[in-house]
């Protein structure tokens, strides 16, 4: 790829290649009878390779943080540092017909994001920073609230009680983002535990598009702390932020 490549351009490309490398190799295992542990074991390490690959050729001076990866220590003193899920949802792309995973990419320059990218793969749709997603347009009566698939967060209870929100499931937390940005919800609040790759790019992409996004608290959403550990957050419309935040914290 030429060296010309931006880095919105170098993270939606790897979010859509990485995208279609699992695609296919879900699809060979699943037909060659493979088990769903040993799929999501090997989407994991494709994925993980395939962008540490990626990486050290066309950003060989940058840092990386990754799920999937072993710790890079130049991230602590890194004006530069890549924020990645190769494989988001791993449980959901175990499961043969399951289209809410996604792949995450998200540059983190010092103190902001430089770029980001999110790839929903099994429906061929990528979201970028640049070009950032329109703001759709806000036309329900009751809004939307994208909840976790096996738990609903006890957060996201209190703002579905407190606004009077329609809610549905889904899985990772890269599908329920785009889901807001989409305009298929218009919230997505976790409070359950997550790290910060699991955040990072949805948060980039929404933050481009106009959307809300933030703490559980209000406070602003920080990454490339020394602990990975980042365990909640909102997205949401920028016209719910205040009722939501208000339904949590009273």
């Amino acid at each position: 790829m030429s060296a010309a490549e931006s880095d919105a351009q170098l993270a939606t490309r790897l979010a859509i290649e990485t995208g279609h490398k699992l695609l296919e190799l879900r699809d060979e295992m699943f037909g060659a009878g493979a088990s769903t542990w040993d799929v999501k074991d090997a989407g994991d390490a494709i994925a993980q390779e395939f962008l540490a690959s990626e990486f050290a050729k066309h950003r060989p001076d940058d840092a990386v943080l990754s799920e999937e990866g072993s710790e890079d220590p130049r991230r602590f003193g890194a004006d530069r540092v890549w924020i990645v899920d190769p494989l988001d949802g791993t449980r959901e792309y175990g499961e043969p017909g399951r289209m809410d995973w996604a792949v995450h990419v998200a540059l983190w320059t010092r103190d902001r994001f430089g770029a980001g990218a999110v790839s929903l793969p099994a429906i061929d749709m990528t979201f970028s920073t640049d070009p950032a997603p329109p703001l759709p347009p806000f036309t329900r009566e009751k809004p939307r609230l994208v909840t976790s698939r096996s738990r609903a967060p006890y957060a996201a209870v209190l703002v579905a009680e407190g606004i009077d929100c329609d809610a549905f499931r889904l899985g990772s937390a890269g599908a329920k983002a785009m889901a807001v940005v989409m305009g298929e919800a218009d919230i997505y609040v976790h409070d359950g535990g997550m790290y910060q790759w699991d955040s990072a790019a949805p948060v980039a992409v929404a933050n481009a598009a106009g959307f809300h996004t933030s703490r559980i608290d209000g406070s602003a959403l920080v990454y490339n702390d020394r602990d990975p550990w980042l365990p909640d957050f909102i997205v949401c419309r920028p016209e719910l932020a205040e009722p939501v935040l208000k339904a949590i914290w009273g």
